[in-house]
């Protein structure tokens, strides 16, 4: 095992928080339930970031920032948004603190009028400050995106996957027509599901969500779902199509092209930090994280072999023009030169922290005019000409980005399994787990008893589902189509 991990099959939740831990991803912090991103686990966001961001502008949008703080009123204007976030809200009840003979504590006459939610979302505060933004259609569409935290008090908490405070992105859009608003939310789903798979080498299922499990203040919600190696689903991104709930709870009219006076169409979509989980627990192994190179901060690790420091020196010099032309040709590399670890201790922490590719150079291949190549995603090594290794391994990259998405995708469709009995059902699911296809009578109550039975929840009503008629597993009812049913994170 990498660096004494534990397997999956042995323990996967214990793998899975030593790996974040071990390959310095993230650590425990002295907040309950509040995580601390380490250098190597921030530089990989930083990537994902980067690469939403610039997506996100391509298709028409701009950055703004909003309070972390928002008004406990806001909360009660969208019924089915507060009753949505109600057990998950931190609230900020004064504004100073005192000395006294029991060491600090807070001042009781620094009571706030109006008491203040940390922000769980952030519908109300911005649908609050649209109305002052928003008079006529000449305003719309309205596109805007923030970067920020949210706090959402979890009881049980993992890292990256469920914690109190997260980073994300928040997607919060005005438009003129129910149509114009319905399209940007798949857009957005679609962009989603292409950073997913193609940054990500994540396949994604794309769907809507059921009633029951529907973003709170939604007329409906869009969806990628993705399939984990212990067989349980991670949401990995929503879309919502608000419709004009918030726009009639915070009052944001506009003038249409008539000259008649109508509430805006509105939506939200964010992914966030919980996409770091997903990455360790669709390609990891029991060495350590395996990383898709897009997303790897240094795709190329160099490591000298040596005795003598006239051997270092040469070696140095076929490194310098090495990365060099790596540079040249976008390919982030780092030199591990560091004289107090050995070769042998460097190559299982940078197999633990899942460097795409490792290049080991050493006197024997100076002489010989070779590198020894070691990919990551195969576990393989082989030796190839100093000459031409640029391009070699540029085509490498992209070949284990490939393969790590196919493979992803051969063990999905592998999981993904017709069911249509329920005794079949509840046994697929405690044995491998999956997306099980199914047929369901699309009543809320059904959903809650399979859930209540099983743990398993409708993940998503595939989109350009094929209809089919059957019955429903658990109710025997009329079933015109199948949904996936899964346990999920």
């Amino acid at each position: 095992m990498g660096k004494g991990l534990v397997s999956r099959t042995e323990d996967y939740s214990q793998w899975y928080n030593e790996i974040v831990i071990k390959a310095g991803l993230a650590d425990y912090s002295a907040v309950k339930g509040c995580m601390v991103i380490k250098p190597y686990g921030y530089a990989i966001w930083e990537r994902m970031q980067r690469a939403l961001d610039d997506m996100f502008k391509e298709t028409g949008h701009s950055n703004a920032y909003f309070p972390l703080l928002i008004p406990k009123s806001f909360f009660s204007k969208e019924a089915s948004h507060v009753e949505g976030f109600a057990k998950e809200c931190a609230v900020v009840t004064h504004y100073r603190l005192k000395n006294s003979p029991d060491g600090i504590v807070v001042d009781e006459t620094a009571k706030l009028e109006e008491e203040l939610i940390i922000r769980p979302t952030s519908e109300t505060i911005i649908w609050n400050t649209y109305k002052g933004w928003i008079q006529s259609y000449r305003d719309l569409p309205l596109l805007i995106n923030q970067w920020a935290n949210v706090v959402r008090w979890e009881m049980r908490t993992r890292l990256f996957l469920r914690t109190t405070e997260f980073l994300w992105q928040e997607g919060h859009t005005a438009h003129a027509t129910a149509q114009e608003a319905i399209e940007e939310t798949i857009r957005m789903m679609d962009v989603y599901a292409e950073f997913a798979e193609k940054w990500m080498s994540m396949p994604v299922m794309k769907g809507v969500k059921s009633a029951n499990e529907r973003f709170a203040g939604a007329v409906e919600t869009y969806c990628i779902e993705s399939l984990m190696q212990d067989g349980k689903a991670l949401q990995s991104g929503t879309s919502h199509f608000l419709g004009q709930n918030f726009a009639k709870a915070f009052d944001v009219k506009f003038l249409n092209k008539e000259g008649k006076s109508d509430f805006v169409w509105a939506t939200s979509w964010g992914v966030s930090t919980r996409l770091m989980g997903a990455l360790v627990m669709t390609h990891s192994d029991d060495e350590g994280l395996v990383l898709p190179p897009m997303l790897a901060p240094h795709q190329v690790v160099i490591v000298p072999i040596y005795r003598e420091e006239e051997q270092h020196q040469k070696i140095n010099e076929v490194v310098s023009k090495l990365k060099k032309e790596f540079q040249t040709e976008n390919i982030r590399s780092l030199y591990d030169d560091s004289d107090n670890r050995s070769p042998g201790w460097k190559f299982a922490e940078h197999e633990l922290k899942g460097v795409p590719v490792r290049l080991a150079i050493g006197p024997k291949d100076l002489e010989k005019g070779t590198v020894e190549v070691y990919r990551r995603d195969l576990k393989k090594k082989e030796f190839v000409s100093i000459d031409g290794i640029t391009a070699y391994v540029k085509n490498l990259l992209n070949e284990i980005q490939q393969n790590m998405y196919d493979k992803a995708l051969a063990f999905r469709n592998e999981k993904m399994v017709k069911v249509d009995d329920y005794s079949t059902f509840k046994d697929i699911l405690e044995k491998n787990g999956g997306f099980l296809l199914a047929h369901w009578d699309g009543t809320s109550e059904t959903e809650e008893k399979i859930k209540e039975e099983t743990k398993a929840t409708i993940r998503c009503i595939p989109l350009n589902n094929e209809k089919e008629e059957g019955k429903c597993i658990y109710s025997g009812k009329p079933s015109q189509q199948r949904v996936i049913f899964a346990k999920a994170y």
